[in-house]
């Protein structure tokens, strides 16, 4: 399966589009998608001890343990290269990457309920390019491209207790946004209403000018399909997070 990646357009596309180019469509679309050659995990293993070993553990270097999470690095597994990787990259830098992994993978003993979670229509990479508008970890599998057919389509998965921030789909005419309910089990709340449960077949048609949030309930993973309903000068307007009181219980 093809790796797929914007965030160098999304943060890159503007001031560097070549290097943007070479690090979705190369990078990622051709080398990381060299399955027969080494399988994702081990593509993450490689990477994150690289990283390491340069010492560079910074918010490229959280991106790629959630990638080597979500292809197959269990949280012992990760403990173990870690420890090994110190008494050859140095202890310091370890203890660096330990506070990534503690971030990551949390305090739970096992983190493999997370990389067994099955979307139906895929789990996808870690959402880095949006990350600053989300609380907890998001992945995002991109569907159709709207250059390609008008209409883009990405399947987005939360993690249990995962929200994105308060948020308007702007519109001079038509626009807003509709969610397909997939796989889990979620929240839905427009601004000055009661949260509504999704579950997987429900639709929300959310209309332009709407201030409202979505993601997965405190207990459950949740996917559902998003795609920008056609409009005039549509854009998004990203407001404040979903705070802990405000999140349903």
């Amino acid at each position: 399966m093809a790796v797929k990646q914007t965030a160098g357009r999304d943060q890159l596309g503007g001031l560097a589009p070549k290097f943007a180019q070479l690090n979705d469509d190369v990078l990622f679309g051709e080398v990381w998608s060299r399955e027969d050659q080494l399988s994702l995990k081990i593509r993450s293993i490689v990477t994150v001890v690289t990283l390491v070993a340069k010492g560079m553990v910074d918010s490229s270097f959280e991106y790629h343990m959630l990638a080597a999470r979500t292809n197959g690095v269990t949280r012992e597994e990760m403990a173990e290269i870690l420890t090994h990787e110190a008494f050859y990259a140095g202890w310091p830098n370890a203890w660096a990457a330990f506070r990534v992994a503690l971030k990551v993978y949390g305090d739970e003993a096992d983190a493999s309920e997370g990389t067994s979670f099955s979307p139906m229509f895929g789990l996808g990479n870690p959402n880095d390019g949006y990350a600053q508008y989300f609380i907890g970890h998001s992945y995002l599998n991109p569907l159709t491209s709207a250059a390609e057919c008008g209409v883009g389509l990405a399947n987005v998965t939360f993690e249990p207790g995962c929200r994105n921030n308060w948020h308007v789909h702007h519109a001079d005419k038509g626009g807003g946004q509709i969610l397909i309910c997939t796989d889990g089990r979620g929240w839905y709340q427009e601004w000055g209403k009661d949260p509504q449960e999704l579950t997987p077949g429900t639709v929300v048609v959310i209309p332009a000018g709407v201030k409202h949030w979505h993601g997965a309930a405190r207990d459950s993973w949740f996917s559902h399909i998003a795609f920008e309903a056609p409009g005039e000068n549509c854009s998004n307007e990203w407001l404040e997070p979903v705070t802990d009181e405000q999140y349903p219980a």
